[in-house]
């Protein structure tokens, strides 16, 4: 992998800010003027003596930074606010008392009509790399409330997706359908479950009102997404391009930040700026392994979608492969795998890339010195990818300890998998059952050769054959959210049937309980007709 850096210089437009929208940006795609929308919606209002008992602690730290990174907007009320979904556990964790939550108030709050306790809500300004191309972006149809504080004292976003327009919807409407807001939820809680770092989803709000969309008039919805941060390599590709090369007050008041929300050891550090990127490349290495460790395909790695926090954030045209193929591609505007499943580590490293450029003139004054610590920074990320999906395959596979030729024994299943189109989800289950021995898959001569070798290579280690299994079923997952099951659960929710959804739900919860009764519906993959699979983007 190679990182090339562009320094950017006054001329690069970045053509948003408060008034100076993109060409558009002041009508949504029904013409009507965004600015009169926001100005002439109903407030939000006060919040009630229940909401206030639910445990609401909001601060609002991200107020406090410089202006041009954020805008002031309130919500804009829906008609009928309905509640869909409450995430009790995650309410619970975050502080709150989903009894408080119950019923009207929580849809109250959740959909924007009343805003909690200690709401100060804001849109965020940020920028990004989509598809290659840089664009100003922003919240266009989210409000940030607040950071709830646990009663551990960790500090959660808490933002609200669908809830109107802001200076930053550009010809969007602000809102958001049912269908993909439910999708988020269900893919946060299943990434959650299976130990990957992720936003989640607290609530999921039915408005009451129609969306239009390519497919016609959808039902509308809100999203309650928590989220360490929403802090982006965008957020940052916006603070350099505004501030210019004369400037960089919001920038630095930004890196300040987000050390010290996100990793305050560094905030001491001799030069906190490559600190901070060296600590991002590290997160994204580990993020990108775990991704792939399952089989999941993001689908929209534009830098607007890289979380500084190290979490998988926005879950629009996402998927998981059934089939194991690199080449692996859901997206249905993804014309050219850009975002192939193979492909993320390479543009997690271009996205990394773009981050560095807008650090180099914190990094050192001479620029040619920082654009090559900041090299340096970003090439490390192919080394520390290839370590740590070594060291995942190496559980996966149930070897406690290293070999030279262990990179090899990997090569060798997953060529093999490649050529029969072995499911991947099923495979490394298969191998985490206490027989391997009986696996259909021993009928095929290149890979009974390859489970000789495997088998070998287990016998060489010490620690016994329990350990080992043990292992390889806390890095397996036996179900995953298929495509197929995924679809069909929210074209029932989206039609007024919840069961299907609330039971995944259910089953997606223990992803490596190899012992849980599990329905086989919920483990096969997807029947042939279903087997080309297209995604679409939420908006």
């Amino acid at each position: 992998m190679t990182a090339r850096f562009r320094r950017r210089t006054q001329s690069d437009p970045l053509e948003a800010r408060r008034g100076i929208l993109p060409p558009g940006a002041g009508r949504d795609a029904k013409g009507r003027d965004i600015a009169r929308m926001i100005a002439t919606a109903p407030a939000p209002v006060e919040s009630s003596a229940p909401s206030a008992a639910a445990g609401w602690r909001l601060e609002n730290t991200y107020a406090a930074l410089p202006p041009v990174l954020h805008s002031a907007v309130a919500p804009t009320p829906v008609r009928a606010p309905r509640l869909v979904l409450l995430n009790r556990a995650l309410a619970t964790a975050l502080g709150l008392d989903p009894g408080a939550l119950a019923g009207d108030d929580a849809a109250e709050i959740f959909s924007g009509n009343r805003l909690a306790p200690g709401s100060a809500p804001l849109a965020q300004a940020y920028a990004g790399h989509q598809y290659g191309h840089f664009t100003p972006l922003g919240d266009g149809r989210a409000h940030l409330l607040g950071e709830q504080i646990t009663p551990g004292g960790a500090r959660f976003d808490l933002q609200l997706k669908g809830s109107g327009p802001t200076p930053y919807s550009r010809r969007g409407d602000g809102r958001a359908a049912l269908g993909p807001m439910l999708r988020e939820y269900l893919i946060g809680e299943a990434m959650h479950a299976l130990g990957i770092p992720t936003t989640r989803a607290l609530a999921v709000v039915a408005t009451g009102d129609e969306v239009w969309r390519q497919e016609g008039a959808l039902p509308g919805a809100v999203l309650a997404r928590v989220a360490a941060s929403h802090l982006r390599v965008g957020t940052f590709e916006w603070a350099a391009a505004v501030a210019g090369q004369t400037d960089d007050s919001a920038l630095r008041a930004l890196l300040d930040y987000t050390l010290r929300r996100h990793y305050p050891d560094l905030a001491a550090a001799e030069n906190p700026a490559l600190a901070l990127l060296e600590a991002v490349v590290e997160r994204q290495a580990d993020l990108v392994v775990r991704w792939m460790s399952v089989g999941f395909v993001h689908g929209v790695m534009n830098t607007d979608n890289m979380a500084l926090s190290g979490e998988t954030i926005d879950y629009g045209p996402c998927a998981f492969i059934d089939a194991y193929d690199p080449a692996t591609v859901f997206s249905s505007i993804d014309e050219h795998g850009r975002y192939a499943y193979g492909n993320q580590p390479r543009i997690a490293q271009w996205n990394l890339a773009r981050f560095a450029e807008t650090l180099v003139g914190l990094i050192h004054p001479e620029e040619a010195r920082a654009v090559e610590l900041a090299t340096e920074a970003v090439q490390r990320f192919s080394a520390r990818f290839l370590h740590h999906s070594l060291a995942t395959m190496r559980r996966k596979l149930g070897l406690f300890t290293e070999e030279a030729e262990d990179q090899t024994l990997v090569e060798g299943l997953l060529a093999w998998m490649q050529r029969v189109k072995a499911d991947f989800t099923h495979t490394f289950a298969a191998l985490s059952a206490p027989d391997t021995e009986s696996t259909a898959a021993l009928a095929d001569e290149e890979f009974r050769s390859w489970h000789t070798l495997w088998r070998a290579r287990l016998a060489r280690q010490p620690g016994s054959a329990e350990e080992s299994l043990a292992l390889r079923r806390s890095a397996n997952p036996r179900v995953i959210p298929r495509n197929h099951l995924v679809e069909a659960a929210l074209a029932a929710a989206v039609a007024g049937d919840l069961a299907p959804i609330r039971r995944l739900l259910d089953v997606l919860a223990h992803p490596y309980d190899h012992a849980r009764p599990v329905p086989d519906e919920y483990r096969s993959p997807a029947p042939r007709s279903l087997e080309v699979y297209r995604t679409f983007c939420g908006t």
